[in-house]
């Protein structure tokens, strides 16, 4: 067996020792005072002389875990500036507003929370009081600071709004009820309630994730020198429940290796999630802190009020340390609840020496400590942790701020697990909840057993503190501004007529061809700066290598070091005041930097046009959330999914074979989705959303809106733009007639059976090379069409029939681009049916489609076209079965093309 006193084999053997006797000498007094004032008092001394060394500059590994204890302890926080007592008084006011505002809207069946305001109380206020800077800070100006607001403690915003006059009690009692257009959104929502919310975050795990990177972008921003936001501070208000998600934790090393010293993380930590504790047998404030130091962050454990401090300075032994340590965070629950006799026998009684300390205190000091004192409900504690953190240099900062979940809301709330589900109070709750807030409101206020709002008047010494704060701090906070921005200049017009012309005999695939457009757009003097290129570790595979030293990668440090292929002409460079935000393999990461791009034009007054490149299977499918939350957001920009389709990317099989993110994408009303065949395609669509999102958008139209553009890595020729009528309203529009046969030089004879082909994306290459098939193997007339984009096909058709229903007299585009083409319609894609079949409802003549259902597969390019019935000769069988149903061609014809074609 082995002893366990024995000197065990170290890394540190490997290094040579230059006075082991002195080595051994620092060990025998460890173990001596080991021996003789126990390990309690060893454990003191080392934690006592790591401190030192820290502060002395001695590079050491740090410890991952400290005591359940604040960080601060309570001599060294400073004094809360301003009235405190005007302080409580206000947070008196909101805490019962939020809840009489979710009770009064809970008779109606809309529900809402209010256990998690009523423990964050405090977290929110000191802020508001005298942290968060509005978007008139002189330190920021048209900035401030960017807060991410924990989305179920949103009545207590709300209730503040009302308290300062940007909200009634008109706005109050609409909570959760929008559909008159003067109502409160449940949670935070800038495109429900522009004016007031910025970061939408229920969606729990984006918040902290889309916090690490606006704090990113902000830096992004002042390098470049597009606008300093060097004083903007981002604060993330989070629950300890919600750090479970992904996306919560995916991001701390980037802040961490970056020095992001403008964030800071709250995370409220009442223990509780949404049906019980967080971690019931373990303690997720422990858990927290070596995760958040273990990724290099600053951590500030705001645990304990000052009631425990006579408790500290008791223990002598280390016992309380070593117990508040050992006890689960669902036994601290418990005690919330439990009477002093309850706490004595099992918290005090599991060590001899706390049974002594317990004999020392009364039953109200020990329900003070165990019932009400917590750091989070502390204003002077949570000020010093905000201090320290505002003040702490080189590495972003999080706040473990500990406290009881439904706190001043009554026993039938504080601490119970089913508390995020109770949505009212009893009037005899509000009641004893008013008598413990001092809050001047009577009985007879009560009026039918409706609970009142309350308010001391817009000229009280309350509202005047409020507002006096803010403005002292910038304005109001949260606000969303939308700035009187001008137009982005238009880019020169050479820049999309260049692809007019085609690419002749060379082969050019879509997503060299958008790569070109983007190279060509950044070198315009007016706007190029503002272009945000966005790739997550693909942009070799996109050909985007040749922008690495034109345009460099973003990197606060620079270019530490020698490339290893300076030495090439398309090197890879990093720069301070690099443009490109290369993010490494994180779809999340690009994403969230593509919302704090794609908003700039809001949170900072800076327009910036991001577009994000990615492989279209691993966008939509992997971080669709995120682009609801950037349709939530307002935001504006380009998402390109490159090796787009589910058979033109060869040989990678099922995981990267996209049939579906067409689909996905139809489903978000902020998106408009593209499915460009050519390279004046998307030249075109790029020029309209320039002119719609940073333009001058027309009448009607909603700029803040992104794009969609699926792109190919199939070289092909690119023709040259058609001469066809109002071709770029119908490249816009979705839909528009690339030829007939007649045009593309088909020989046909008179009165030929006719089709129509709709083709969008590579897939029209495909209709092309069917179209020439029909006419000299089946003497069947075949015109084409380019459906640049189903969705929009469909979203047009869909409002047409709302304005039918309103009396209106309209038509959708697509039934009248169609008007008159003879013969039946057949649509074919490289994505799943369900794509091209979003307009058949619309579509008068007899519809049809192809496309590529099911799982992907690892083949040739042809060999998958084949397999899923969308090559050329799958075509033409189609199309022939089509008009053997109609009786324009004989029905052996079908026959007879599969065998011809081995089918």
């Amino acid at each position: 067996m082995t002893d366990p006193t024995a000197i065990q084999p170290s890394e540190l053997d490997q290094l040579p020792d230059r006075d082991p006797e002195e080595t051994a000498e620092w060990r025998a007094s460890l173990d001596a005072v080991t021996k003789a004032a126990g390990p309690h008092r060893a454990a003191y001394l080392m934690r006592r002389t790591l401190e030192r060394a820290e502060a002395g500059g001695l590079s050491l590994p740090k410890l991952l875990e400290t005591d359940y204890v604040n960080t601060i302890p309570t001599v060294a926080e400073p004094a809360v500036p301003g009235d405190e007592e005007m302080e409580r008084r206000i947070t008196a006011w909101n805490r019962w507003n939020a809840a009489a505002m979710v009770t009064r809207a809970s008779k109606l069946g809309v529900g809402g929370h209010i256990a998690t305001f009523a423990s964050a109380a405090w977290l929110y206020e000191t802020g508001f009081n005298h942290f968060f800077r509005g978007k008139d800070s002189q330190d920021a100006p048209g900035s401030g600071d960017q807060l991410y607001i924990q989305g179920h403690a949103s009545p207590g915003i709300y209730a503040r709004a009302f308290l300062d006059g940007r909200l009634t009690e008109a706005h109050l009692d609409n909570f959760r009820q929008e559909a008159g257009g003067n109502g409160l959104p449940s949670y935070p929502h800038p495109r429900r309630l522009p004016w007031l919310w910025e970061f939408p975050t229920v969606s729990m795990g984006l918040g902290p994730l889309s916090a690490i990177y606006q704090a990113r972008f902000n830096r992004y921003l002042t390098s470049r020198g597009i606008k300093d936001v060097s004083q903007s501070h981002v604060w993330a208000f989070l629950g300890d429940g919600e750090m479970d998600e992904p996306e919560s934790t995916a991001a701390l090393a980037l802040a961490s290796r970056e020095g992001l010293d403008n964030l800071t993380f709250v995370i409220n930590c009442n223990l509780q999630r949404l049906d019980g504790p967080v971690r019931a047998n373990f303690k997720i404030v422990q858990e927290l802190e070596a995760q958040f130091r273990g990724a290099g962050w600053n951590v500030i454990k705001t645990l304990w009020g000052t009631a425990w401090d006579e408790l500290f300075q008791l223990d002598t032994t280390g016992a309380l340390v070593r117990r508040l340590r050992e006890v689960p965070d669902a036994q601290v629950q418990t005690y919330q609840t439990r009477d002093a006799a309850y706490i004595r026998q099992d918290f005090f009684g599991a060590d001899p020496a706390l049974v002594e300390m317990a004999k020392l205190l009364s039953d109200d000091k020990i329900l003070e400590c165990f019932h009400l004192s917590r750091g989070g409900h502390e204003a002077r504690k949570v000020y010093a942790a905000y201090k320290a953190a505002v003040e702490h240099k080189g590495a972003p900062t999080v706040i473990l701020a500990q406290t009881v979940k439904g706190f001043t809301l009554g026993e039938g709330f504080a601490s119970k697990n089913a508390n995020h589900q109770m949505k009212k109070l009893t009037v005899d709750e509000f009641k004893s909840m008013r008598d413990l807030l001092e809050l001047p409101i009577s009985d007879a206020q009560f009026a039918d057993g409706v609970v009142p709002y309350g308010h001391p008047g817009a000229d009280s010494p309350e509202v005047r503190y409020l507002q006096e704060r803010r403005a002292a701090l910038g304005g109001p906070a949260p606000a969303r501004r939308t700035h009187a921005l001008a137009p982005l200049p238009a880019p020169a017009e050479k820049a999309f007529a260049s692809f007019d012309k085609g690419s002749g005999s060379q082969n050019v695939a879509t997503t060299m061809a958008f790569v070109r457009l983007v190279k060509d757009l950044v070198r315009d003097k007016q706007s190029g700066r503002r272009w945000v290129p966005i790739v997550p570790d693909e942009a070799r595979t996109f050909g985007m290598e040749s922008l690495f030293p034109s345009l460099g990668i973003y990197s606060p440090k620079g270019q530490t070091y020698e490339p290893v292929d300076r030495d090439q002409l398309m090197y890879y460079k990093e720069a301070k005041d690099g443009q490109i935000l290369n993010e490494g393999i994180t779809e999340a990461g690009s994403m969230a930097d593509f919302i704090a791009a794609s908003t700039s034009y809001a949170t900072h007054g800076e327009a910036m046009i991001p577009f994000y490149i990615f492989y279209s299977m691993f966008g939509w499918q992997r971080t669709a959330d995120q682009m609801w939350q950037l349709g939530d957001q307002l935001g504006r920009g380009f998402l390109i999914g490159a090796t787009a389709g589910r058979t033109t990317l060869t040989g990678e099989g099922l995981q990267h074979a996209d049939g579906h993110s067409p689909v996905i994408a139809a489903t978000n009303p902020a998106a408009l989705t593209y499915d460009p065949a050519f390279a004046y395609e998307i030249a075109v669509i790029v020029k309209d959303g320039l002119r719609r999102m940073y333009g001058e958008a027309a009448p009607g139209e909603d700029p803040n809106v992104f794009y969609y553009l699926t792109v190919y890595n199939e070289p092909l020729p690119q023709p040259a733009k058609p001469a066809v009528p109002a071709i770029d309203e119908g490249i816009v529009k979705g839909l528009y007639r690339f030829n007939t046969a007649e045009s593309a030089g088909l020989s046909l004879v008179a009165n030929a059976p006719r089709i129509q082909l709709l083709g969008s994306g590579t897939a029209i290459h495909w209709a092309l090379d069917a179209q020439k098939l029909l006419a000299e193997e089946w003497g069947v007339a075949a015109d084409v069409w380019s459906a640049t984009s189903w969705t929009e096909l469909r979203r047009d058709a869909l409002e047409a029939d709302a304005a039918l229903l309103r009396g209106e007299d309209r038509v959708p585009y697509v039934r009248r681009a169609l008007q008159g083409a003879e013969g039946p319609v057949l649509a074919v894609s490289d994505y799943m049916r369900q794509v091209p079949d979003q307009i058949a409802q619309w579509v008068e003549q007899d519809y049809s489609s192809l496309g590529a259902d099911g799982f992907g597969l690892s083949d040739t390019r042809d060999a998958a076209r084949r397999h899923f019935g969308v090559d050329a000769q799958s075509i033409v069988v189609a199309a022939l079965a089509q008009l053997a149903r109609r009786g324009e061609v004989k029905a052996t014809a079908v026959k007879e093309a599969r065998e011809r074609y081995g089918l």
